[in-house]
């Protein structure tokens, strides 16, 4: 019996098997019906896991859009908006770079915005980058509204950069739980007694409810660090000389630079006539 010399034979090769040099089975496609079906339930898992968040952001911001909208109009009421949702995105980044993890943003009308921390931070140092994260992104948010109004010559854009330059400024006042409040635990909680007194003429002179919630918000820890702090708060609140400098540079530029930017849009407001 002869052999065909052409044909092939499926000699394992040393230290092969058969199995090795047989073709792989193909697998059959899965009919397009049943990829769609896969495609739709995982879009449909995803929004059911970020709805509630979504529902919580986007149902208070237009409810706050609604509210400002009555008083100031529909495009300033947005513009308002967006610059208090920049303001809180800096605290959420700050906030996931330190490890912590965060809520969505929550819009309450008249008194702006908030994020939940869903664990406390472990140190003042952490609790005052947290709390210096929004007031720095809020500042590049205003400055991006300058620089449109400057290159527009647009009032409404200048006029937008200068709430946004007031409303981060008003955030750092020393006292809780604005963010000033959060950040000044790591330059010396002692500020928040100078805080404290800065708005007591604002109550007296012309009453503001914003300003008696937000003064009796911070005075339970503000009484509590006067009576002595324990151990507990003593650790908490130990920062090294180089972490107060940082803070307290970073602290009181960002309360001379946004003081300039309102000055100084102010002025634009004026002279131009807008």
């Amino acid at each position: 019996m002869h052999s065909n010399p052409n044909s092939q034979h499926l000699v394992p090769m040393p230290g092969s098997s058969i199995s090795e040099t047989l073709p792989e089975p193909v697998t059959p496609p899965k009919p397009a019906w049943r990829e769609m079906l896969t495609n739709i339930g995982v879009a449909i898992v995803t929004l059911l896991k970020f709805a509630p968040a979504f529902l919580k952001t986007g149902g208070t911001m237009l409810l706050s859009v609604w509210v400002y909208a009555q008083f100031y109009g529909w495009m300033f009421a947005v513009g308002f908006i967006l610059l208090i949702l920049v303001h809180e995105f800096g605290h959420l980044i700050a906030a996931r770079q330190c490890g912590l993890r965060v809520g969505a943003p929550v819009f309450i009308p008249f008194m702006g915005a908030a994020i939940a921390l869903k664990e406390a931070p472990r140190n003042a140092w952490i609790e005052a980058i947290v709390g210096i994260g929004g007031p720095i992104l809020g500042t590049v948010g205003a400055l991006v509204c300058l620089a449109v109004g400057l290159i527009n010559h647009s009032g409404f854009w200048t006029a937008l950069a200068y709430t946004g330059f007031f409303l981060n400024l008003f955030n750092l006042a020393p006292v809780l739980p604005l963010d000033g409040g959060r950040i000044v635990t790591a330059i010396s909680p002692r500020l928040w007694i100078i805080g404290t007194v800065i708005m007591v003429p604002f109550l007296i002179y012309s009453f503001n409810f914003i300003i008696l919630v937000i003064v009796l918000m911070g005075l339970p820890r503000t009484w509590r660090h006067l009576r002595g702090a324990t151990d507990e708060d003593t650790r908490y609140y130990e920062c090294s000389s180089q972490q107060r400098f940082i803070m307290g540079t970073a602290y009181f530029g960002l309360i001379a630079g946004l003081a300039l930017g309102m000055w100084w849009t102010h002025s634009l407001l004026g002279s131009r006539g807008y």
